[in-house]
């Protein structure tokens, strides 16, 4: 009842200038003649002073005189103003129950009486979330307490600067970062993590040591989607838009058509052509909707392209702490305990102890897809690429028209590949099967040119590779690749084997 109480006390209080001089009537206004007069007589003796002193001749004064009595005699000719509104209680009380009936009426048909109320005590997700604060924040400061004992361990470092960001204690968290990058943790997920800590830290604000580790990061990781987008940010802030928008721009291009990102980047991009006073641009459309990372990520992450240029690469591969912890379900505040006295052979086992876990859990359940899904993400983390393929293969006879599982398949039996590796039967038939439902994909094309290159098919190698060749942002390290292998198959002849 305190609610409708209030609110109907803010309408009183807003009506109220409205109905006081309903209420109370109007003071009587002076006509207009009576000031006009007085302004007249103040004119007479001003120009006596101005006789006194000399100022004027008699001829002149008296002509003054008489000018100034005429208009004085003329302003009793001047009508009276109407009267102002009276008191009138009744045409308050009508003001005020038209104004209430319409409010309530108005409630009625666009609002929603009928929903209960929600109180905090009901609200079970939220309560959790609170009471997962003190356990968190225990394992923190066991954390804490580890690291005074053993303040070398920069691994432990990394896992109390992620904590302290998790609970946004700020400042503490980029003091743990420092800690740990000055204890070699210079890999481009911690350098990321660190230069983001210092944006929140600033509120938002890409402060000049903020882009300073920002660019470390491009440096270590040029790819780095976080590193661009801040530093387009630190360009609007600074007041360069036009450098922001073509920043958010080239971000954009790469971007899936289809990604939840694009709104928010497309909001900021119309921030700087305000800014910038310019007409919004059209946004970049992006790569076609496709599962999987963008171009110039799955080339890096395949080894490159052909012919030996770039090298070997794992497709897929990463941080087994992170990667597999990942597929399987994120730290708790036990997990992150735990973690803090393991060494790395350690957290390894853990780590494969829970993906062992999950494998069994699928044994027992083996018409979940999305499960299969998870164990060969898992699989692929650890390294174990027949046993990724597996899982995926399970996973795809469950799911025979989602062409991302045979993709996916794919980069698992394709982490270990060398460039002088021949692509095998079982990756060019994931990848024909890919290339029907998608023929427009990076790693299709590209391994598809490979596998037509070791069957002496150069023609065929030539067209997979001139269409991934316009895929890729033209000057790149992707287009340098490819290009090397176009120029490679050029020098042999024409149509050989094709």
């Amino acid at each position: 009842m305190i609610l409708p109480f209030l609110l109907a006390l803010l309408a009183f209080g807003t009506l109220l200038p409205i109905l006081a001089p309903l209420l109370r009537g109007s003071r009587p206004v002076p006509p207009r003649a009576s000031f006009d007069q007085a302004v007249y007589r103040d004119q007479l003796h001003e120009l006596d002073r101005d006789i006194t002193r000399g100022m004027l001749s008699p001829a002149e004064a008296a002509a003054a005189r008489l000018e100034i009595q005429r208009r004085l005699l003329a302003a009793d000719r001047v009508p009276a103003a109407p009267p102002r509104l009276s008191r009138s209680p009744v045409l308050a009380a009508i003001v005020l129950l038209v104004i209430a009936a319409g409010s309530v009426s108005s409630y009625l048909w666009l609002g929603s009486p009928g929903v209960p109320d929600e109180p905090y005590s009901s609200r079970t997700a939220e309560l959790a979330a609170d009471n997962s604060q003190p356990s968190l924040r225990a394992a923190v400061a066991a954390l804490a307490t580890k690291l005074k004992q053993n303040p070398g361990n920069a691994q432990g470092w990394v896992l109390y600067g992620r904590s302290l960001a998790m609970l946004n204690q700020w400042d503490q968290a980029e003091d743990a970062y420092h800690h740990a990058i000055d204890l070699g943790q210079t890999s481009p997920d911690v350098l990321a993590d660190h230069a983001e800590v210092m944006v929140m830290q600033a509120g938002g604000t890409v402060t000049p040591a903020a882009e300073t580790a920002l660019r470390q990061v491009l440096k270590a990781d040029p790819a780095s989607g976080m590193a661009r987008y801040y530093l387009a940010i630190a360009a609007m802030q600074a007041g360069e838009p036009r450098r922001a928008i073509d920043g958010l721009q080239a971000l954009l291009a790469e971007l899936p058509a289809d990604s939840p990102v694009r709104p928010q980047l497309g909001r900021q991009v119309a921030g700087a052509a305000q800014a910038a006073g310019i007409p919004v641009p059209k946004l970049a459309e992006g790569r076609p909707p496709a599962p999987g990372p963008t171009a110039a990520a799955e080339l890096a992450g395949s080894g490159g392209a052909g012919s030996g240029v770039a090298g070997s690469g794992a497709a897929g591969s990463g941080a087994a702490g992170s990667g597999a912890a990942g597929s399987v379900g994120g730290p708790d505040a036990k997990a992150v305990a735990d973690a803090a006295n393991m060494s790395d052979a350690q957290r390894q086992t853990m780590i494969r102890g829970m993906v062992a876990q999950l494998a069994a859990k699928q044994q027992a359940d083996p018409s979940n897809p999305d499960g299969w899904l998870r164990l060969g993400r898992a699989y692929s983390v650890l390294h174990e690429p027949d046993r990724a393929a597996d899982a995926f293969d399970k996973a795809a006879g469950l799911k025979p028209d989602d062409v991302s599982i045979p993709l996916q398949e794919a980069r698992a039996l394709l982490s270990d590949h060398a460039p002088t590796d021949k692509v095998s039967p079982r990756v060019v038939g994931l990848l024909k099967r890919v290339e029907a439902a998608n023929p427009d994909q990076p790693l299709v094309l590209w391994y598809l040119g490979m596998a037509a290159v070791q069957d002496a098919h150069p023609d065929q190698a030539r067209k997979y590779w001139n269409t991934l060749l316009t895929q890729v942002p033209p000057g790149s390290e992707d287009a340098k690749v490819i290009q090397s292998a176009l120029d490679t198959l050029s020098r042999q002849k024409p149509g050989a084997g094709g």
